[in-house]
C-alpha cells in the first residue's frame, strides 16, 4: 500500500505518541489528580525511578509487539505470538516496572513450561495462565493490554477494520482473560487504524464490529468519558476506566485547538488526570498522534523519549515504518545509516556560512554534516541515522518537514525548530541549522531565530540572511508565515 506524505507523518506519530504520553506521565504515577495548568514536564522518577524522558512498561511491551508482527510479515501468527510471549517473559525479568496482572500471568506459564521441561514459553501457555489468573482472582480487565495494542493498528493499515480487531482481542488475550480488555483494544486499535488513513479522531469507529448487545455498553461508556474529565476515572488501573480516561483526555481539549496544541493539551490532560497517569498518557498518545503525526510532536520532547532495549524516538519511527509497509525497508529511510543526495547539485559540499545574527549558529547544506564543527544539529531534511556527528542524540533535532506546501502543521514544525535552534543555544552548543542545499527550508528557520534573538520581523531578519545565504528563496507557503 502507497501512504501520503500526511499519512506517513501520522503513520510516524502513533509510537512515538504513545512513548511521549508515557515518559510524560511516568514521573506523576500515582499521584493524585493535579489542578487545570500545573506544569506537566518529563521530570523522570516514578515507580522505576525512569530517566526524563524514559518510557515505562507501556512502550516496552509495544516494542514487543511491533517487533513482532515485523518479523512476520505484519500477520499476528502463531509463531509472532509465541514470539511476544517469550521476549515480554526476559523483558520482565529485568524491568523496572511490570503490571501485576502481567507479572502474574509470566509466573504461571513459566512454572507450567518448567513443568513440562520447557525454557521457552508460548502463548499456549500464556493464554492458559491468563484463565487460570482469572478463575483464581476474578479480577483479569487491568489496562495492561491496551496500552500495548498501537503497533496492531500500524500492521493492519491496508486490511479491513475487522481484521484488525481481531488481531488486537487475540494479542490482547494473551495475558488478559477479560473480554472487556479484547474489546477496548479492538475498539482502540481501529480508531489508531482510521486516524492514520484519515486523519481523523473516531473512537466510535470500531462500535459495529462488536457483539449487539455490546455495541450500546461502550458507546455509553464513551459518552461518558466526553462529559467527564481524566480526574473522573479513578479506578484507571481497569482497562474500561483507561480506556475513558484516555478519551476524555482527547475529548475534552479539542475545542479551539489545532493539531500540536491539541496532542500537547490531551498529553497533559491526562497525565493531571492522576493515578495511572503513564499508562493512560500512553494510550492517549498513540490515537492522538496517529491523528495528527508526528509534525505535532514538540521536538523537546522528540529528542527525549527514550527507553528499552535501548531505543530513541528515531528507533520507533523506523519500527513504525516496517510495521506499516509491511516489507522489508532496510535499505530505505528511516532505516539508513546515511541519507545521500549526490543528485543534488552542492548539497554534499561540506560548507557553512554564520548566521548574521548569531555566530555560535552556522548554515550550511547537509554535506556540512560531515565537518563536525558543531555541538548540536537542527535538521530539517532527512538524514542518516549515524550522519550526525553529535555527542548524544538529544543534540540532533530531527525536524519532519519538507520544501513544499504539503505539509502538516508547517508553521508549528518551522518555529519549532527554530525554538530547537535557541534551546542548543542557549545551553551553549554551537549549532549546526541544515537542510539540503540551505534554499528554503534553512532560511526560513534562520530568519525565525533571527527574529526571535533580536526582536524584528521575520521578514526583515529573512532579509538579512540573505547577505549570508544570497542564493535563499523560501517557498510561497513558507514566505507567508514569515509574513504573517
Amino acid at each position: 500500500m502507497r501512504f501520503s506524505s500526511a499519512q506517513n507523518a501520522r503513520i510516524a506519530g502513533v509510537l512515538t505518541g504513545m512513548a511521549t504520553g508515557d515518559a510524560l506521565g511516568a514521573g506523576y504515577e500515582f499521584d493524585p489528580p493535579m489542578a487545570d495548568g500545573t506544569p506537566v514536564n518529563m521530570i523522570g522518577g516514578g515507580l522505576g525511578d525512569f530517566a526524563p524522558g524514559e518510557w515505562t512498561d507501556d512502550t516496552s511491551m509495544a516494542v514487543v509487539v511491533a517487533r513482532a508482527l515485523a518479523a512476520a510479515g505484519g500477520e499476528a501468527t502463531d509463531a509472532a505470538c509465541d514470539a511476544m510471549v517469550r521476549d515480554w517473559a526476559d523483558w520482565a525479568k529485568t524491568a523496572a516496572d511490570v503490571g501485576s496482572q502481567t507479572r502474574n500471568v509470566f509466573g504461571r506459564a513459566a512454572r507450567t513450561a518448567a513443568a513440562d521441561g520447557r525454557e521457552q514459553l508460548t502463548a499456549a501457555d500464556a493464554v492458559a495462565a491468563a484463565s487460570a489468573v482469572h478463575l483464581a482472582t476474578g479480577r483479569s480487565g487491568g489496562n495492561g493490554s491496551l496500552m500495548r495494542t498501537a503497533p496492531v493498528a500500524l500492521a493492519f493499515l491496508d486490511r479491513s477494520p475487522q481484521e484488525a480487531y481481531d488481531a488486537a482481542v487475540r494479542i490482547s488475550g494473551l495475558t488478559h482473560f477479560d473480554p472487556e480488555a479484547g474489546e477496548a483494544c479492538g475498539l482502540w486499535t481501529v480508531a489508531i487504524r482510521h486516524a492514520v488513513l484519515t486523519g481523523e479522531l473516531d473512537v466510535r469507529v470500531g462500535l459495529s464490529l462488536l457483539a449487539a448487545d455490546r455495541a450500546p455498553v461502550w458507546a455509553g461508556r464513551i459518552e461518558t468519558a466526553e462529559a467527564s474529565r481524566p480526574r473522573d476515572f479513578s479506578k484507571n488501573g481497569w482497562v474500561v476506566e483507561a480506556f475513558q480516561g484516555a478519551w476524555s483526555a482527547i475529548a475534552t481539549t479539542a475545542d479551539g485547538a489545532d493539531g500540536p496544541g491539541h496532542l500537547r493539551a490531551a498529553l497533559e490532560a491526562a497525565v493531571r488526570g492522576g493515578l495511572d497517569t503513564d499508562t493512560v498518557a500512553a494510550i492517549a498518545g498513540s490515537l492522538i498522534g496517529g491523528a495528527y503525526g508526528i509534525s505535532a510532536i514538540p521536538s523537546a520532547w522528540l529528542r527525549m523519549i527514550h527507553g528499552w532495549p535501548g531505543l530513541r524516538g528515531r528507533d520507533l519511527i523506523t519500527l513504525a515504518d516496517a510495521l506499516a509497509h509491511r516489507a522489508d525497508r532496510s535499505g530505505v529511510w528511516p532505516a539508513v545509516p546515511h541519507q545521500s543526495y549526490d543528485e543534488w547539485g552542492g548539497a554534499e559540499e561540506e560548507s557553512y556560512v554564520a548566521h548574521p545574527d548569531d555566530d555560535g549558529v552556522v548554515l550550511g547544506p547537509v554535506g556540512a554534516l560531515r565537518t563536525g564543527d558543531y555541538d548540536a544539529v537542527v535538521s530539517l531534511c532527512r538524514v542518516g541515522s549515524e550522519q550526525a556527528r553529535v555527542a548524544s542524540a538529544q543534540d540532533h533535532a530531527e525536524m519532519w518537514i519538507t520544501d513544499s506546501e504539503d505539509n502538516l502543521y508547517a508553521e508549528f514544525t518551522l518555529r519549532d525548530a527554530a525554538a530547537a535552534v535557541k534551546d542548543f543555544r542557549d545551553a551553549g552548543k554551537r549549532v549546526l541549522l541544515h537542510c539540503v542545499r540551505m534554499e528554503s527550508r534553512t532560511p526560513t528557520v534562520a530568519a525565525l531565530y533571527g527574529s526571535m534573538v533580536t526582536g524584528s520581523t521575520p521578514a526583515e531578519a529573512l532579509e538579512r540572511v540573505r547577505t549570508v545565504l544570497p542564493t535563499a528563496k523560501p517557498n510561497p507557503a513558507f514566505r507567508n508565515i514569515l509574513n504573517s
